[in-house]
C-alpha cells in the first residue's frame, strides 16, 4: 500500500547544476575553494534543520501552538538530513582513500 507524498513538489527539489558550475569556478590561489563552501553550506543546512526540530519539540512540550505531526516531520527531516550528510561524508572519505591508494 503506497501513499502519495504531497509535501514534495518539483519546485522544492534543488538541482545539482549550480553545484557543478560553482565547482568549475574554484579559485586556484588564496581564498576558499568551492568544495569547502559546499561543505560548510551542507553543515549549516543540517544544523538549521536540527535547530528547527529542537525548537518544534520545545514548543510542543511547553504547550505552545505546535501540532504533533509538524514536530514529527521536523524531527524526521533533521534525522534524514543528518543521515544523508553522513553518507555523503563517508563517500568523500572513501574517494579520498581510493585516490591515496593509487600509484603514480
Amino acid at each position: 500500500m503506497s501513499s502519495p507524498i504531497a509535501g514534495i513538489s518539483p519546485a522544492s527539489i534543488r538541482t545539482i547544476e549550480p553545484l557543478l558550475t560553482g565547482g568549475a569556478q574554484a579559485s586556484a590561489g588564496g581564498g576558499s575553494s568551492a568544495f569547502s563552501d559546499l561543505f560548510e553550506q551542507a553543515v549549516n543546512r543540517v544544523n538549521d534543520y536540527q535547530r528547527t526540530a529542537d525548537g518544534a519539540v520545545e514548543r510542543f512540550l511547553t504547550g505552545e501552538d505546535e501540532d504533533l505531526h509538524r514536530v514529527a516531520m521536523a524531527t524526521q527531516q533533521a534525522e534524514v538530513s543528518f543521515e544523508l550528510f553522513l553518507q555523503m561524508k563517508n563517500k568523500v572519505i572513501q574517494a579520498y582513500q581510493e585516490m591515496m591508494r593509487l600509484q603514480v
